[in-house]
C-alpha cells in the first residue's frame, strides 16, 4: 500500500510582498494558516493559490482560498471528487464575501489547485495557471490546464500566425482567462478519474513563478535530489528559480509529494495466556515437546 510524505518551499522573489499561499493536510503551511484537524488514515491534501489584487488584496485572497478549501474539504463526507468540488465552492464563496465586506478588495482573487492523494490515487481541481506537474522515471509532465492566455498564443505558433519569440514576448502571456474572484467560476479543470501513483513517482504544485526555470530543468532537479526527498526537492527547486536572478522574478511557492510504499500491518499471533506451573515430581517423564501450540490467525 502507499503512503504520502511532502514539504512545501517559498520566496517572495524580487517581489516586496507574498501574495503566494500553500497547506499540506497533515503538515506545515506558507502564508496561510496550518490545518490542524487529525489527519485520515492513508490520505493527503495539498492545495495551492497565487494572489492577484495588489499587496492586500493578492495575500487575502490566496490565504482565504486555502483555507477554505480545506476547511470545507475535511467537513465534506463524500468521495474525493465531490470534496474538491465543495473546495473551490468554498474558496470562491469566501472571496465573495470579502469583497462584499470590503469593496476596496474588488478585483482581487487566485489561482487554486487542489489535490487529493490516497488509496486510489491522485485527483485534483484547478483554476488559473498554478501548474500541477507528475515526475515519473526522469520524466515530467503538467497534469492539469494552463487558464492563461499561453496556450492560446502557442496555437498561434502552431497555425504560423506569430512566431515563437513573439509568443513569448507577448505582454498578455500571464494573463489569466479564469480565476478564482468570488463571482460565477464559468471554468476549472478536474482530474477525469484517479491517476494511479507509484512508489518511485513525484508530484509538484507550484506558482507561476517556477516558470523561470523551465520543465527540463525542474525534471532535472527532482532526479537529483530524489533520494533526498520532498523538503529537498522543495528547496531546491526555489533556490534554483531565485538563482537565475530575475529583476522581475515573482513569487514561487513549491509543493511536493511523494508516494512511499509501505507494508501492510499484520495482526501479531495469538498467543494462548500460560498455564498455573505445578512442580513436577522428579520421577515424572517430562515431554520432549509441547502438543499445545499458539494459533496464528493469519493462516
Amino acid at each position: 500500500m502507499l503512503s504520502f510524505t511532502a514539504d512545501l518551499a517559498a520566496s517572495q522573489g524580487a517581489r516586496s510582498y507574498q501574495e503566494d499561499a500553500a497547506a499540506l493536510w497533515p503538515g506545515p503551511a506558507a502564508s496561510a494558516p496550518r490545518f490542524d484537524l487529525p489527519a485520515e488514515d492513508g490520505k493527503l491534501v495539498a492545495v495551492l493559490a497565487d494572489g492577484m489584487g495588489g499587496h492586500a488584496g493578492g495575500a487575502l485572497a490566496s490565504r482565504t482560498a486555502c483555507s477554505s478549501f480545506l476547511d470545507a474539504y475535511a467537513h465534506e463526507h463524500a468521495p474525493a471528487r465531490d470534496r474538491l468540488r465543495a473546495g473551490l465552492r468554498a474558496s470562491n464563496h469566501a472571496i465573495a464575501c470579502e469583497v462584499e465586506a470590503d469593496r476596496a478588495l474588488r478585483g482581487m482573487g487566485s489561482t487554486l489547485v487542489g489535490a487529493s492523494f490516497g488509496p486510489e490515487g491522485l485527483e485534483w481541481v484547478s483554476v488559473g495557471d498554478s501548474p500541477l506537474y507528475l515526475w515519473r522515471r526522469g520524466e515530467i509532465a503538467r497534469l492539469n490546464e494552463d487558464h492563461s492566455l499561453a496556450p492560446l498564443l502557442d496555437e498561434l505558433v502552431q497555425a504560423g500566425r506569430i512566431s515563437q519569440q513573439q509568443a513569448l514576448a507577448d505582454p498578455r502571456r500571464h494573463m489569466l482567462r479564469w480565476a478564482v474572484t468570488g463571482e460565477e467560476l464559468e471554468h476549472f479543470d478536474m482530474a477525469k478519474k484517479p491517476l494511479g501513483l507509484e512508489a518511485g513517482d513525484f508530484v509538484i504544485i507550484a506558482s507561476d513563478g517556477i516558470h523561470s526555470i523551465d520543465e527540463p530543468e525542474i525534471a532535472r532537479i527532482v532526479a537529483a535530489y530524489a533520494d533526498a526527498g520532498p523538503e529537498a526537492i522543495a528547496k531546491a527547486l526555489v533556490r534554483n528559480v531565485v538563482g537565475v536572478d530575475d529583476p522581475h522574478q515573482d513569487n514561487v511557492t513549491v509543493i511536493v509529494v511523494q508516494p512511499v510504499h509501505v507494508e501492510a500491518a499484520t495482526p501479531p499471533p495469538e498467543t494462548q495466556e500460560p498455564s498455573e506451573v505445578t512442580q513436577v515430581p522428579a520421577e515424572t517423564e517430562v515431554p520432549s515437546e509441547s502438543t499445545d501450540e499458539p494459533r496464528d490467525k493469519t493462516a
